[in-house]
């Protein structure tokens, strides 16, 4: 595959397993997959590669916890945030069961506005769209600003496969694009970089990169602007996603930190906004309860620096033709859901992401999705339903929504109320009845159904409990279980185990009462 002005092609796994024509090797494990929302091994085997890294986690912990005290500084400053917070619950809850009324509210206030809306049930669609309106501008190029959307279908490989480069100009995005890497943060996808990887990867892909280049964020920074520059200069036709949409209006908004998205959403000719149709608010006053719950939540700022509203084309001002995709992509099949269907909520903020203990220690790549943590872990194996998620154990998606310890921690600071934990529980549930008619015999399967039998008879359970008893040799000074024989092995190997007492209650019970009550 070509390379334009200085951003690399893409290799695909499959072009490593044949050797096929590809560039340099990337700065990573995770070459582009073929599926956006399902592409490594399953969570268990990835996390396992990735608790590896020690690098890789002194990254996330000191990311994490960075982003982690700057929103809880900014939220301790509003004295109603838990209102706020019920408020953006509120509107959610009414955008999904008025979602197709307002939908088309929406259709009709932009081509009011000299715009085109374009209906895409899925990713194929969605990429057709935006290649057709790229040739018929006869762009070879596109400038983009970050988006979930267009990552969530794979648009920069299929515009790649057609002979048209998207240039990421999110300073993170152009990060994991030169690296040839995967994104593994929501709202910081380079987070598991840090800044001499990241002055390494400049040196070796961006071609105008200073010779002398440093780690200096500020020296980087500026390397990455002067490359981008001419990019806005020269664009053509720019791709966006959307934080939100006013279904009253026909506005979309684009909140950002950097000013790159101000620069592609005014300067091109052409903008194309691919926005999924979730995103919605019913009026322009919503927008104030989420543009005060957003950059709290994300990145700990009280406001955003860039919010960009534009509705329809002005003559004179700005892209003169304006184009909104309007993606499903498994939404609909979501919204249908009455227990899964808040993970539509989502305002992606990716604060779930920096308070959740297993995320912070693997990483975003062990999810084998663009929608990493917890938020990944509900929103993915309902998005890929319709395609094999949540179908049993054989799917890789099936095991994310076990890629948590339920401590809720995500739902404590989710800025519109999600859920979390209930929907983790209720995915696992309907994937264990998916496995039920499986006829192969799983380990696992049997041990629980040997523990149901033993507890539900008090008999086979005080045997059972005396049994246990015989373990507490094996705990040491601690009376910690480090490592016990197999099967149990297989819980020692990760985790410590409590030692079982020396007796059950039961026999101290029949002691206690041995004993006419006087111990």
């Amino acid at each position: 595959m070509s390379t334009f002005l200085g951003i690399p092609g893409i290799r695909r796994r499959s072009d490593a397993a044949t050797g096929g024509d590809a560039p340099d090797e990337p700065f990573g494990p995770v070459p582009h997959p073929d599926e956006p929302l399902r592409w490594g091994d399953a969570f268990p085997a990835a996390a396992k590669q990735t608790l590896r890294d020690d690098q890789l986690r002194a990254n996330l912990g000191h990311a994490t916890r960075t982003i982690r005290g700057k929103r809880a500084a900014v939220v301790g400053e509003v004295p109603d945030w838990e209102a706020l917070r019920d408020a953006g619950s509120a509107v959610k809850e009414q955008v999904m069961a008025d979602l197709p009324d307002l939908l088309a509210r929406l259709e009709e206030n932009v081509t009011a506005r000299g715009g085109v809306v374009h209906w895409a049930r899925d990713a194929a669609e969605a990429n057709r769209i935006v290649t057709e309106i790229a040739r018929a501008k006869q762009a070879d190029e596109v400038v983009k600003v970050k988006s979930m959307a267009t990552q969530e279908i794979g648009l920069n490989e299929h515009l790649a496969d057609e002979g048209i480069a998207a240039i990421e100009t999110d300073l993170a995005e152009l990060i994991v694009q030169l690296a040839d890497d995967m994104p593994s943060h929501i709202l910081v996808p380079a987070i598991h970089r840090n800044r001499s990887e990241i002055r390494d990867i400049f040196r070796r892909r961006m071609g105008d990169a200073p010779e002398d280049l440093s780690d200096v964020p500020r020296e980087l920074a500026m390397a990455a602007r002067a490359h981008l520059r001419r990019k806005f200069l020269s664009a053509k036709v720019a791709v966006s996603g959307a934080n939100f949409g006013v279904a009253d209006t026909g506005t979309l908004a684009v909140v950002e930190s950097e000013g790159n998205g101000r620069m592609c959403l005014t300067m091109p000719e052409t903008l194309v906004t691919v926005m999924g149709i979730e995103k919605l608010v019913p009026t322009y006053d919503d927008l104030e309860v989420f543009l005060q719950l957003l950059p709290r939540s994300s990145t700990g700022e009280r406001m955003n620096p860039y919010t960009s509203l534009w509705t329809g084309v002005t003559p004179g001002d700005g892209p003169q033709e304006f184009h909104l995709v309007l993606l499903d992509n498994g939404r609909t099949d979501v919204l249908a859901d009455e227990v899964g269907r808040s993970a539509l909520h989502c305002i992606r903020c990716s604060a779930c992401l920096n308070v959740c203990p297993v995320y912070e220690r693997v990483g975003g790549h062990a999810y084998g999705s663009v929608y990493p943590g917890p938020i990944g872990a509900i929103l993915t194996p309902q998005l890929t339903a319709s395609s094999g998620g949540l179908s049993g154990s054989d799917d890789v998606n099936s095991s994310l929504p076990y890629a948590s310890t339920l401590c809720g921690a995500c739902y404590d600071v989710c800025p519109v109320k999600i859920d979390i934990p209930s929907i983790l529980v209720d995915l696992r549930a309907r994937e264990v009845d998916a496995d039920r008619s499986r006829s192969a015999v799983d380990p696992w399967r049997a041990a629980m159904k040997a523990a149901s039998w033993v507890m539900s008879d008090g008999g086979r359970f005080g045997v059972a409990g005396r049994a246990a008893t015989l373990g507490h040799a094996l705990g040491g000074s601690d009376g910690v279980v480090s490592y016990a024989p197999p099967p149990a092995s297989a819980w020692t190997r990760s985790r410590d185990l409590p030692a079982p007492p020396k007796q059950t209650f039961r026999q101290w019970m029949a002691e206690h009462e041995k004993d006419g009550g006087e111990r």
